[in-house]
């Protein structure tokens, strides 16, 4: 026979059990509350802030009746922490963000696995800590020069290359994000040996090739598209043309075998252990928000490339990336 207390105390933790889940649906239907942070590992100005600040501009949209429509009305804030190419801000991303669907980071690919691939006692981040939420565009890199370059095509730079070994000097953001497995590809695939100059981000790879300070670079086609009357861009690491650079060739139509390795997808992702309720509404909200019209727009004025995938979809690019950059860095990687 159970006692009066101990039906007393199953009440009362029934009860208790009770008022906690309806605690957590509440909490759970109001997501998000507050602003939700957004680290961008990279400086301000540069590709993946710049397109940051577009893809989430519209967070806090009302429509017509002042009902919320993508996150509760809640704005996101950027925080940029470059340094090192990503590494700086992804690691310090997976050791302190809180995993409560307010702590997010931008992501790029192929850069944050690439470097745990390559450096997997340095860096904090992988495949297996993160969670995808959706990707917002695809970057593909570009070979660029100064306007006053001697080089005005590819032919012309990889002439100079091969005369002079190791003479010729390439900007880019950072080791083994895209812009340097471009280089190694195009190294390799003309037979030239080239020295890769790793910036720091994009936006000193930019300033590096614009103040003369390296002889070309690879950066992102949407900076390049920017900045196109201050250079010359010779070729475009990618399987076809872009509609931003028409006239501008792929490597693989000048005859070097140069692929779409080094395409920079960017997204959003959150730390591993993020509520899944949270998960879940980020997921269903955030591709609706990257193609709002307005969005769209400002990307295409910027000359940045869209592309939206889902989580699932990202979820499967992310571990196809993983095998394929472990196969390609195992043949590429300079020691």
């Amino acid at each position: 026979m159970i006692s009066v207390s101990r039906m007393l105390t199953r009440s009362a933790i029934a009860l208790a059990l009770g008022l906690s889940l309806s605690t957590t649906a509440a909490v759970a239907e109001d997501y998000p509350d507050r602003p939700i942070s957004l680290v961008v590992s990279y400086g301000a100005g540069g590709a993946t802030d710049f397109q940051a600040r577009i893809v989430t501009m519209m967070s806090a949209k009302e429509d017509k009746d002042g009902k919320p429509v993508y996150l509760n009305g809640q704005p996101m804030v950027i925080i940029n922490r470059p340094g090192a190419g990503g590494q700086v801000g992804w690691n310090k991303f997976v050791q302190q963000a809180k995993p409560d669907g307010y702590e997010l980071a931008a992501y790029n690919v192929p850069h944050f696995i690439a470097q745990s691939i390559v450096f997997p006692k340095k860096v904090k981040y992988n495949i297996d800590n993160l969670e995808p939420i959706a990707n917002w565009g695809a970057d593909p890199a570009v070979l660029i020069v100064n306007k006053d370059s001697p080089f005005n095509s590819l032919q012309d730079f990889l002439d100079y290359a091969k005369a002079n070994p190791d003479k010729l000097t390439l900007s880019g953001a950072g080791l083994y994000v895209g812009h340097h497995i471009a280089s190694l590809q195009l190294d390799k695939a003309a037979g030239v040996t080239t020295k890769y100059v790793p910036a720091g981000g994009g936006v000193k790879a930019m300033q590096f090739v614009l103040g003369g300070q390296t002889m070309g670079g690879f950066n992102n086609l949407s900076d390049a598209y920017r900045n196109r009357d201050r250079l010359k861009i010779l070729a475009i690491a990618d399987l076809e043309r872009n509609e931003f650079l028409p006239d501008v060739p792929t490597f693989k139509e000048l005859g070097i075998d140069v692929d779409d390795s080094s395409v920079n997808f960017r997204g959003i992702m959150a730390p591993k252990g993020t509520p899944d309720s949270a998960i879940t509404m980020l997921a269903k909200s955030m591709p609706a928000m990257f193609n709002d019209k307005k969005v769209i727009a400002k990307m295409q004025e910027g000359g940045s490339p869209v592309r939206v995938m889902t989580r699932e979809q990202v979820q499967a690019m992310w571990k196809e990336r993983q095998a394929y950059l472990a196969e390609l860095l195992k043949d590429l990687r300079k020691e």
